[in-house]
């Protein structure tokens, strides 16, 4: 998935025109850009865990805040164009 396309993901579930669970499922349908560590698809991966957890208990009734979370995913991206724009 190209970090644009995740961008447009991450924004489209903020603005609530995209639910969690197609976010989750599209951030995970796709690879990850092959010049970033392994370590990001890790790190992605437990984010999505948490996404979805949230979800199923009606999102901030649950330990792990939405808006916390989209911060994590926003902050993962911004490492991710960092570690790209320095490969």
């Amino acid at each position: 998935m190209s970090l644009q396309a995740f961008q447009h993901a991450l924004d489209q579930l903020r603005a609530g025109t995209l639910d969690v669970p197609s976010f989750c499922q599209r951030l995970r349908a796709e690879p990850l850009p092959p010049d970033l560590p392994p370590k990001f698809g890790e790190v992605l991966g437990n984010l999505l865990d948490r996404m979805e957890s949230g979800a199923l208990f009606g999102g901030e009734s649950c330990s792990f805040s939405q808006d916390e979370l989209s911060a994590g995913f926003q902050l993962w991206l911004d490492k991710a164009r960092e570690r790209l724009a320095g490969s």
